[in-house]
């Protein structure tokens, strides 16, 4: 049986963790995660991702530790998109959510970490309790002084303590809690309203975030001013962005087109 499970529904992909009994990840549960989101960012069809676990209580705790004990390497081969098929996908240019619907820690909470926008059910809880079994969240260790303030991110790296989902959300690390019957559809509902905007606008605020992150500010301005990045070349040539400006002036909605 395959340790995850997906659906599509009106441009939107759905990704189910289902690997009982905690959905956990080991080596072939990572190939086949990164395998269903390069098929994600390769299909023009699919314009937003949903990541989430099934059942109540985990959303995903992270490295499968019986599988290392029997002999996957924790430097093994993750697949395309490293661990958990997202955090090093290459040119993931389209909305991923997270909904975390229980427990998110280590590389769990590293998955959730690495989408664009996370909803956490109100009963969630997040550590990074790496340091307990002798290794290092090292993605989260490379994003999460990033994301918030550094003293924090280091606590949390170095004491590997839990904290709940109103935390996280004062910390700027979830958008939104929501009562946990009503994860999904929230998480819906938000994944409609990006699947219905402009996917070439998207793919260019993806491109120039990741491109701007170690970057000065003049230097990455003048490569998107001067159409040095694909997808915003792609953009301001395209019939979407013609469009844009045509349905402002016209006061309607745009349709778009994606080209």
């Amino acid at each position: 049986m395959s340790p995850i499970k997906t659906e599509t529904r009106d441009g939107i992909l759905l990704v189910t963790l289902d690997r009982p009994k905690a959905n956990a990840i080991d080596l072939a549960t990572s190939r086949i995660m990164g395998n269903t989101f390069a098929a994600f960012r390769d299909d023009p069809a699919l314009r937003v991702a949903i990541i989430t676990g099934a059942g109540a209580k985990f959303f995903c705790p992270g490295w499968d530790l019986k599988a290392a004990a029997d002999g996957d390497a924790v430097d093994g081969d993750y697949g395309v998109g490293g661990f958990g098929g997202l955090q090093e996908l290459p040119d993931l240019n389209k909305p991923v959510i997270a909904a975390v619907n229980g427990i998110a820690c280590g590389g769990g909470l590293e998955l959730a970490l690495s989408a664009d926008m996370i909803i956490a059910a109100d009963h969630a809880t997040f550590a990074l309790p790496e340091i307990r079994s002798g290794t290092v969240a090292d993605a989260a260790s490379v994003k999460l002084p990033k994301r918030i303030p550094y003293h924090i991110a280091m606590e949390l790296l170095l004491t590997g303590r839990w904290f709940d989902a109103e935390e996280a959300k004062g910390w700027g690390l979830v958008n939104e809690i929501v009562p946990a019957d009503q994860l999904m559809e929230r998480a819906w509902e938000l994944a409609r309203l990006l699947a219905s905007g402009p996917p070439l606008v998207y793919a260019a605020i993806k491109e120039i975030v990741r491109d701007a992150e170690d970057a000065k500010f003049q230097d990455a301005m003048n490569r998107i001013t001067g159409r040095i990045l694909p997808t915003v070349d792609v953009l301001y040539g395209s019939e979407d962005n013609l469009e844009g400006a045509r349905a402002f002036a016209e006061k309607r909605d745009p349709v778009w087109k994606g080209k």
